[in-house]
C-alpha cells in the first residue's frame, strides 16, 4: 500500500497542500468559487502544523491496526478490501467524535457544519493525491510501503 510522507526538512508551510485538498474535494471544484460561494465550505482533509523554522503537513496515515477503526461506535470507519484505505461511510457516522480521540497523529477533523469526520483518502480516482502533486518543494512524497 502506498503512504504519503513529509520531508520536513524541505517543507515551506505554504499551505497549498491544503488548498488543493480543499479544491479536490470541493463541489465546484474551482477555486473561486470554493472560497467566494460554497456554503458550507469543504474542509481540507489534512493540516499544516508550523514550529518556528519547522513546518510539516499532517494527515491519516492509514495505519495496518488503525485505532480510529477499533474505536468507531457505529462501524462507519473500515478498511478498504480493494485500495487498503481507512475509508469513511458518512451515512454510518453520526458524530460522536470517539475516532478522534484515538487517533495517534491527530489526522481526524470535525465537519462540525455536517456534524460528521472527515479524513485524508487519498484522493480516489486519482493516481497520486493531490497535495503531492501540487508540492512546489516535493515536501511530500508518495511511496510504496
Amino acid at each position: 500500500m502506498k503512504r504519503v510522507y513529509v520531508n520536513e526538512a524541505v517543507c515551506i508551510g505554504c499551505h497549498l497542500c491544503e488548498v488543493y485538498c480543499q479544491l479536490q474535494h470541493a463541489q465546484s471544484k474551482d477555486l473561486v468559487k470554493l472560497f467566494k460561494r460554497e456554503n458550507p465550505r469543504t474542509l481540507p482533509r489534512l493540516r499544516v502544523e508550523e514550529r518556528g523554522i519547522v513546518s510539516f503537513s499532517v494527515r491519516c496515515q492509514q495505519c495496518d491496526e488503525a485505532p480510529c477503526v477499533q474505536a468507531c461506535l457505529t462501524g462507519a470507519l473500515a478498511r478498504d478490501s480493494l485500495s487498503g484505505t481507512v475509508a469513511v461511510d458518512p451515512e454510518r457516522c453520526i458524530g460522536c467524535w470517539t475516532c478522534l480521540l484515538f487517533c495517534p497523529l491527530g489526522a481526524i477533523r470535525q465537519n462540525e457544519g455536517q456534524d460528521k469526520m472527515i479524513k485524508c483518502d487519498l484522493c480516489p480516482g486519482e493516481e497520486v493525491p493531490v497535495c503531492v502533486t501540487n508540492c512546489p518543494n516535493e515536501a511530500l512524497a508518495y511511496v510504496e510501503v
